[in-house]
Order: C-alpha cells, then structure tokens, then sequence
C-alpha cells in the first residue's frame, strides 16, 4: 500500500507519496483542477500501483473539488484533520514548514491513524451543507447590519432603540421604518438604508429556512423525530457527516464528532476524562444543542442526565456523558434514514 499525502491551495496542489512505514517515495505538483488532478492519479498509478489511499487535508473548499475527482477516478479518499496533520509535523525531525512538507505530514497522519473515516460521494449530505453554510452567512451579515443600525439608532434617539432580537419580525422592522422615515438628515438615512438591507436579508433566511425544512422531512424522518433536534440541527448534522457510511463504527462517528471521551488522569485521579478538542466542532455544537434540550424536557435525556448527577459527576461531566449517549443513537438514526433513502420505491397498488 502506497499513501498519497496532499497540500492543497487555491492554485496548486502537492503530493507526496510514502509507503506502509512513512519513507518518502516520490513528489508531484499539479494545477488545482480537473485535468490537473487527473494527471496525479495517472503519476500516482504509473509510479506505484493500484494499491493507493489518498490522504487529504480537510479543507473544506479547497480541497471538495480534489476530493470528488478522486473519488470519480475510483480512488480511495481520507480527510485527515488539519490539527492531526500539525501534530504529525511538529514531530517530524525535518524541520519547517513548505508544501511538500506539509504533504508528507499529512501522509504520515493517516498512517498513525488508520481509522480515520473514508469520503464518499453524497449529494444529499453536500447539498444540505451548502444551504445551511448559506444561511449561516445570511444571518451574520444582518446581525453585522442589525449592530450598525443599533448605533445609528442610539445617535438619534437613545429612547427609541428596538427590543433585543426583535429585528428579525416585520412589525417590529414596520413601527422602527415609520419612525425613521419623519427624521431628516444623513444618519437617518443610512439607518433607512441598513434597515431595508436587514428585511431583504430576513426574506433570504426565511426562504433558506423553508427549503431546508422541506428537504430535510423528505432525507431524514428518523432523525427530526429525535426529541430536541430540529430541522436545521438535523441538516447541520446531515450536512457535516458527510455520508453516514463512510464510518466504520458509531464510536468512530462519537470521535469525528469530538465527543468521545479519552483519559486524563494520573496517580490518584484515575478515571478521569474529557472530550477530545480535535473533532469536527460544527457536529460538536450539534449535539449540543440536542443535550441542553434534551436536559429540558421529560424523557430519557433527561433521567440519564439525571442518573449521572445522582452518581457523582458534575454537571460537566453529566453533559459530556449525555452528548456520547446522543453520538450513538444519531448516528443509529443517520443509518435508519440512509437504508430507508437505498430501498426502492414501491408500486402502488391497482
């Protein structure tokens, strides 16, 4: 087996190509497109074989167009996390840092870890990522309008500043337009100007909203019925699993999502734990959301968060029990809806 660790960058990419123990075997630079990256599969295959796993730097977007051509080409693909890689180079005895340092690291991270998830092509899971990474930009950019309008309206009229988190409702925005519109002079304008850019943002998050809703009752019914996860965790979930069967076990899944628990104890602390920092972070608030909710409402949440306080654990460590509990029957939820999504559809009867 021949590993294959990539750089990636906006213009070029850098492979280096290790064997089983992590011996540099060869080193190619490509331009970061389709032909570029078919030419390193061709380098790859002429050079050492069939046997190749490629090994890439999660980097979102630089690298989801590398990824989906390998995976077009039939070729085996792992995300290495860019904290792992930064490890496995801080403790490297070459020294520095460059392109093919980098991608030798990244090589090397993967042989340490062998059990890092696989990509997979998944259309569902990647288009319910872009629409909420969408929505998410949507609703910092009119908190950011939201902050300045405050400001304008403060010079004006300290006295007429609008409730907390009211903006984002139209009577709210109507009764804040009416008052604007009888003030004269550049302030007021601009807070006219910041608020028709606050409404025309709210319709955009509200059409986003929709069409994610739809989407994730149609992809994902096991999941939504979950007590506390709602559409848009669920799509936040959906969208960075990035395919539910690329991992090979529920605790894999638990330790991409950050939430498996590793020792840190030592003499007379033995048992203690925490959460490993080095998990998808995005899943990580996703879980959490459905703890603290699940911590609210009568159910089984709730009595097993109960059970940990009764049996001595801090609340910290109750929450961070409950979050590994949710990582297993997500992750059992994500597989139900999957298998459901591969069987046919059945003909209706005459």
């Amino acid at each position: 087996m021949v590993v294959v660790g990539a750089d990636v960058h906006k213009r070029t990419h850098t492979f280096v190509a290790v064997d089983a123990v992590g011996r540099r075997l060869g080193e190619k630079v490509v331009k970061a497109t389709t032909q570029g990256h078919r030419q390193a599969v061709q380098w790859a295959r002429n050079q050492f074989g069939t046997e190749l796993v490629w090994a890439i730097e999660d980097c979102r977007h630089l690298s989801a167009r590398l990824e989906r051509d390998l995976l077009t080409a039939d070729q085996k693909v792992v995300r290495v996390p860019p904290k792992m890689m930064a490890h496995a180079r801080a403790s490297a005895r070459t020294r520095g840092k460059s392109d093919p340092i980098d991608a030798l690291a990244v090589a090397r991270a993967y042989l340490r870890e062998p059990d890092l998830p696989v990509a997979s092509h998944d259309e569902i899971s990647r288009e319910l990522k872009l629409l909420v990474d969408r929505r998410e930009d949507l609703v910092a950019q009119r908190t950011a309008t939201i902050n300045r309008l405050l400001w304008r309206v403060h010079e004006l009229d300290p006295d007429r500043a609008p409730k907390p988190a009211s903006l984002d409702r139209a009577k709210h925005r109507k009764l804040l337009s009416d008052w604007l519109g009888t003030l004269d002079g550049l302030v007021a304008e601009l807070a006219r100007d910041e608020l028709s850019d606050i409404t025309r943002l709210t319709e955009q998050i509200n059409v986003l909203a929709k069409r994610i809703t739809e989407r994730v009752r149609d992809v994902a019914p096991v999941l939504l019925a979950m007590p506390g996860c709602g559409e848009l965790t669920a799509a936040k979930i959906i969208g960075e699993t990035a395919g539910v069967t690329r991992f090979k076990s529920e605790a894999a899944f638990a330790r991409h999502s950050g939430v498996a628990p590793i020792p840190v104890w030592s003499g007379n602390t033995a048992g203690r734990v925490r959460m490993t920092r080095s998990g998808n972070r995005q899943l990580n608030a996703a879980l959490h959301r459905i703890a603290i909710t699940q911590i609210r409402l009568d159910g089984l949440g709730q009595a097993y968060y109960r059970k940990r306080l009764a049996a001595g654990d801090s609340t910290t460590e109750a929450l961070r029990c409950l979050k590994r509990r949710l990582a297993r029957v997500v992750f059992g939820h994500l597989h139900t809806d999957h298998q459901t999504r591969q069987q046919p559809c059945q003909p209706a009867a005459a």
